[in-house]
């Protein structure tokens, strides 16, 4: 500065730069010890989430990361299968019925919009398959899915669903992660970081992908984000096991065991000269359970085991050969539920290219055909999965949840033969420990276009299952980036009147 006469003798001080550079330093310093302090509950003052809550952090061993852990409170559920259809099934086409759009059919109400997410809107379309009742609760579903239909009364559906964007990642994102954007923890990580797991010879969480691929937003739906990587989902399934668990041929069993040996022991070694590393604890932990999967992996793969009749119902011979891959993934999802795995998330449906009904649900032409086809592979085999579960006694301590991303028009797009993406109502539901049987939740519109009655969020419906697994959503927290994380961000409400 050319002319600092007119400054108070306490400015130009600091204009000088050796005293702002030592300013800067120690105030730097400051800031990073409140930081570390307050991360580590010490500050004087107690941390507090966003709605003045006390956060609940688990207590993880760096040495046992995976170790089972007590919830916040005692609830049923102590295990959860998250069947996950991407692309976005219609709603009124399957389980959302709406008698109106008989009646309307071919016509154009005022109020609906013109234009949608793929350009202008069609005439109102009647559901492409009849709709029967069910069950002793007369539940009305279409007849796309016969075997689905049968097992309504053990069923608690959620018909007022809505999110805040109509585009497939973001809506894979903001399911699975509570978060429009990449990098926040998924649902099965979060459950995982609070709740551990059972099994100490498998993943805590598992993602079984569809036999096509992965979903649109890839890894996202089960990353681990800014929680530690020890979190994230491993993904596998019936026909494509983790890679690199087999023993070079090359290599012996017993060479193969002197080599885990030795790393075992040198591992202890490296640990014990630095018992503060929570990362190095960590990363050897990892390693470890990578080298018990060599021999658990195969043994839950292993599906010989399974009788004649289980092989049958869940429709893997007799159908197409993607239903039959994602029969014998069913199949897998129940053996690691059995195994104690805390989260199983399992897929049916991909996008490696953009889908348009061929790998995923995403009907926008020819629903009739597309719809039909995802059908086809999800109905026999997911219906199988759940019987299976409930006569095995699963279900007493397993939460199973079938969800995706928002629903689909009650017009067709301009084309005439497909169904735009839709926001603002979708149908989800739930079975299992916890939840309410033959039980319905709130209601769309007389079209099926709008949530209307006890409209559900996205962060609703992640609080309530979290909730269900006996997880507080508002005190789950991870202290990242100076502020208490959580799945549901500073929203969500537990529908209570889910809960059984």
């Amino acid at each position: 500065m050319k002319n600092p006469e007119h400054l108070s003798l306490h400015g130009q001080r600091l204009l000088d730069r050796r005293s702002f550079l030592g300013t800067a330093g120690l105030s730097a310093a400051g800031l990073g010890l409140s930081s570390l302090l307050q991360s580590d509950g010490l500050l004087a003052e107690e941390v507090q989430t966003v709605g003045g809550k006390q956060p609940i952090r688990p207590q993880i061993d760096p040495n046992q990361p995976y170790q089972s852990r007590a919830a916040h409170f005692d609830t049923p559920a102590k295990q959860v299968l998250v069947i996950y259809l991407p692309g976005a099934v219609s709603h009124v086409d399957t389980f959302d019925y709406k008698p109106e759009l008989f009646k309307l059919d071919g016509k154009k109400p005022p109020g609906l919009p013109a234009v949608t997410f793929e350009g202008p809107s069609g005439n109102i379309a009647k559901p492409f398959w009849n709709y029967q009742p069910h069950g002793q609760s007369g539940k009305m579903v279409s007849d796309l899915l016969p075997h689905l239909a049968k097992q309504v009364d053990d069923f608690c559906f959620i018909h007022s669903l809505h999110t805040d964007t109509s585009a497939h990642p973001q809506g894979e994102n903001f399911m699975n992660t509570g978060f429009t954007m990449e990098g926040f923890p998924s649902f099965g990580s979060w459950v995982t970081y609070a709740l551990g797991t059972e099994n100490q010879d498998l993943p805590a969480f598992v993602a079984i992908n569809d036999p096509r691929g992965l979903a649109r937003s890839g890894k996202n739906n089960f990353g681990n984000g800014f929680l530690p990587a020890a979190y994230q989902g491993t993904d596998f399934n019936a026909k494509h096991p983790p890679n690199h668990l087999s023993r070079p041929q090359s290599l012996t069993a017993f060479d193969d065991q002197q080599t885990i040996d030795l790393l075992q022991r040198l591992n202890a070694k490296h640990l014990a000269a630095y018992p503060g590393d929570a990362n190095l604890a960590g990363r050897i932990a990892s390693y470890e359970l990578a080298g018990k999967m060599q021999m658990s992996v195969p043994d839950v793969m292993d599906l010989s085991s399974e009788t004649q009749s289980t092989i049958e119902a869940y429709g893997v011979e007799g159908g197409s050969d993607l239903k039959s891959e994602y029969a014998k993934n069913c199949i897998l999802a129940r053996r690691l539920i059995e195994k104690g795995v805390r989260v199983v998330q399992l897929f049916n449906g991909s996008d490696p290219s953009g889908g348009n009904g061929i790998t995923n649900w995403d009907s926008h032409s020819n629903i009739l055909k597309t719809h039909a086809m995802q059908a086809e592979i999800m109905d026999q085999p997911t219906a199988a999965l759940i019987a299976d579960m409930k006569q095995r006694g699963l279900l007493d301590h397993t939460l199973v949840v079938w969800a995706t991303e928002f629903g689909r028009m009650p017009f067709l797009q301009a084309n005439g033969t497909g169904r735009d993406h839709n926001p603002n109502a979708f149908t989800c539901f739930l079975t299992g420990a916890g939840v309410k049987k033959a039980h319905s939740h709130g209601a769309s519109d007389s079209f099926g276009f709008k949530a209307e009655v006890d409209p559900v969020s996205v962060y609703d419906f992640n609080a309530t299952l979290l909730h269900l697994m006996g997880l507080d959503h508002e005190r789950l927290t991870f202290y990242h980036n100076g502020l208490e994380r959580r799945l549901t961000n500073v929203h969500g409400h537990v529908i209570r009147d889910v809960l059984a």
